[in-house]
């Protein structure tokens, strides 16, 4: 497909991108060190160039807690909302100010981590608790046979959770990956909400299209989010924003289902709209 986008027809939210400079502080760790700056401005550039109004800051599991360019970030530009990496002791106080900024969650991330979350600890189910508070929400990446632990975690916490790029199901099970299955069950229950997104990462584009059909059997389109991925960190030059606003589309073919998936779902969650 082409990168014109018909009128009408943009995403109106995007859901899932990443802002930072080559200068900011990187974990000893990190999986991947970009090759160029990510800006706020460069990204607000590539919204307005596709049509794009809002758009949601995922934050990069490379930089830990630094969260200051994210968040002056957020400050700058009111069409923008935001996560935030956080030591689960974070006080209450900080919490309230970082949503007064545009913080509207917090990344948990159980791949590629040495030290991943365990959300029996005190610390951890104290954090959940003032997630519920301030009416926040998880974002998270687990691996498929992680994912029912997680969900069951946070859901028992009455938190709600946003689930990245179709819950990476495990290549070799596809749709029938239990973690895909659990992600399912939870987006019946109506407390979680998924990612199409980052099709690029999937086994192939079948693969992609598969898992966007059995999300859409299950909701019909409710609580499902596209997202762009950008600047698609590792495939920087194999990947333009304009595929991944067709990939939505080949995903997606009802209009009705794209503008509740690209629009008014985000709009509600992000955005209170």
């Amino acid at each position: 497909m082409s990168g014109i986008v018909a009128a009408g027809d943009a995403p109106l939210v995007d859901t899932h991108f990443h802002l930072y400079t080559r200068d900011m502080p990187i974990e000893p760790w990190a999986w991947h060190h970009p090759p160029e700056d990510a800006s706020a401005e460069q990204f607000i550039e590539v919204m307005d160039r596709h049509g794009v109004g809002f758009g949601v800051v995922a934050a990069a599991s490379l930089y830990g807690q630094y969260n200051d360019y994210v968040i002056r970030s957020l400050r700058r530009h009111p069409r923008l909302r935001g996560t935030v990496f956080l030591r689960p002791e974070t006080d209450m106080y900080t919490l309230e100010r970082m949503k007064a900024d545009g913080v509207v969650g917090i990344r948990l991330f159980f791949r590629r981590v040495p030290n991943p979350p365990d959300l029996s600890t005190p610390e951890y189910r104290t954090l959940l608790r003032r997630m519920r508070d301030l009416d926040w929400h998880v974002h998270t990446l687990a691996s498929g046979g992680m994912l029912p632990e997680v969900i069951q975690a946070i859901e028992g916490a009455g938190v709600k959770l946003v689930i990245d790029h179709f819950g990476m199901p495990d290549p070799a099970l596809g749709v029938n990956c239990p973690g895909f299955k659990a992600l399912l069950a939870a987006v019946e229950r109506g407390r979680t909400w998924v990612k199409i997104s980052a099709g690029y990462r999937m086994p192939s584009p079948e693969a992609a299209r598969s898992y966007a059909q059995a999300l859409l059997r299950v909701s019909g389109g409710e609580r499902l989010m596209w997202a762009s991925d950008w600047p698609f960190a590792a495939f920087e030059d194999k990947v333009t924003y304009a595929r991944t606003i067709a990939d939505l589309q080949d995903w997606v073919p009802d209009p009705a289902q794209r503008r509740l998936i690209a629009g008014e779902t985000p709009m509600r969650l992000y955005f209170g709209a």
